[in-house]
């Protein structure tokens, strides 16, 4: 069975630091892209952060507009993302996915992605 678990959400306070894990299981996920959506409260979910993967090395990263330049999405391992985020703003509060799909370019449309995880509460207080 795969799952996808996300760790490190929290609260805190604005402009300061959370970094959130992603840990899947049950299958490999080598040339599949991982990504990170969130969904705040009234509103649909939406991408955050996007890695494509392959052969060990990360090569591509894509960012919302929203998060470009505060968060950093990495890839460790086929089956290990993190999202490190920064200069953090009450407007990041939101509930943050992760995600994998079988493309090999990670992509923004959340209907590409097959897998999710459960979601993880991130507040940001002003």
């Amino acid at each position: 069975q795969v799952q996808l678990v996300e760790s490190g959400g929290g609260l805190v306070q604005a402009g300061g630091s959370l970094r959130l894990s992603c840990a899947a299981s049950g299958r490999t996920f080598s040339d599949y892209a991982m990504g990170w959506f969130r969904q705040a409260p009234g509103k649909e979910r939406e991408f955050a952060a996007g890695t494509s993967w392959s052969g060990g090395n990360t090569y591509y990263a894509d960012y919302a507009d929203s998060v470009k330049g505060r968060f950093t999405i990495s890839r460790y391992n086929a089956n290990t993302v993190s999202l490190q985020m920064n200069s953090l703003k009450p407007e990041d509060t939101a509930v943050y996915y992760c995600a994998a799909t079988s493309r090999r370019l990670a992509t923004r449309r959340g209907s590409e992605y097959a897998y999710w995880g459960q979601g993880i509460q991130v507040t940001v207080s002003s």
